[in-house]
């Protein structure tokens, strides 16, 4: 006859009763929808207006592009400033993707919300955003270098920034995305801490 072992509160089990214990599976949580849906609406507009400061701190680091006016008031970029369109492009799309960076940590801060409700509203918040900076940025950047007079042929003239590509759309709200995404990965909840808050 094998002998048992004393447990922790001095009763002896026997072997491989261990085994046969018998734990109800854990419910899994669920996605709540209905009740972040008033605070998803609320961070889709937050960020949203992320937008138009965004766009008017592009519009203050971006650099112009100085041009000469020639016949028929053609202006042609002078030696090298036709650079200047991708530099505009490239800072726009680091201020977007640093943006997107803070939204998708600060939303993940909002831990009783957390969830895919909430990052869906703050990726249409960026994609909101993005569309609210370029407008409002090319908006402001016009106003900064805007052209007083007639110009004459062969006169410089600095011309405003420009955004020429609508992919800078997608900076903020990828970025988001990615964030939100690796912090919820890395959490490695079932509700992703929401009960803890």
């Amino acid at each position: 006859m094998a002998e048992g072992t004393v447990g922790a509160d001095g009763r002896s089990e026997e072997p491989g009763l261990s085994r046969l214990v018998f734990s109800l599976p854990r419910p899994q949580p669920r996605v709540i929808v209905k009740a972040d849906l008033l605070p998803a609406v609320s961070v889709l507009s937050l960020v949203g207006l992320v937008g138009i400061p965004l766009g008017w701190l592009w519009s203050l680091i971006a650099p112009p592009e100085r041009v000469r006016v020639y016949d028929g008031n053609q202006l042609v970029p002078l030696q090298l400033e036709s650079w200047h369109r991708f530099d505009d492009l490239g800072i726009y799309l680091l201020l977007a993707f640093a943006a997107g960076i803070a939204t998708g940590v600060v939303v993940w801060l909002l831990r009783e919300r957390r969830g895919p409700v909430i990052m869906i509203a703050a990726v249409l918040g960026g994609l909101l955003a993005g569309w609210l900076g370029t407008s409002m940025g090319v908006a402001f950047a016009n106003g900064h270098y805007a052209v007083t007079g007639t110009p004459k042929i062969g006169d410089v003239l600095v011309k405003a920034p420009q955004l020429e590509s609508l992919w800078v759309l997608v900076a903020q709200p990828l970025a988001t995305a990615l964030v939100y995404g690796l912090l919820a990965g890395w959490n490695g909840r079932d509700d992703l801490g929401r009960r803890l808050g």
